[in-house]
């Protein structure tokens, strides 16, 4: 278990540094895009129920789910910005 766990670890640093001039890339292409944060926070339910915030880059526009329901998403969906088509 240690060893599985270690190699977990040396996986994700060497991704996060790999893939870090991407993140920045698409955080300043968000931020031209269109108005409003880089990141999209949502309320998700884990293991045993329990609620966790995840953290994502914004694809679509400010506000696009305001009364906190999820909406059918279609190919052509005028919420998603021209940065998010891409990102998706």
């Amino acid at each position: 278990m240690k060893a599985k766990r270690s190699l977990d670890l040396i996986v994700a640093t060497l991704m996060s540094v790999f893939l870090l001039p991407f993140f920045g890339v698409a955080a300043i292409l968000i931020k031209l895009d269109s108005k409003g944060p880089i990141f999209f926070r949502q309320l998700r339910t884990g293991k045993n129920g329990m609620g966790f915030r995840i953290l994502k880059f914004r694809t679509m526009t400010d506000g696009a789910e305001k009364s906190g329901l999820g909406y059918e998403m279609t190919k052509d969906d005028d919420r998603i910005t021209s940065v998010g088509h891409k990102l998706r």
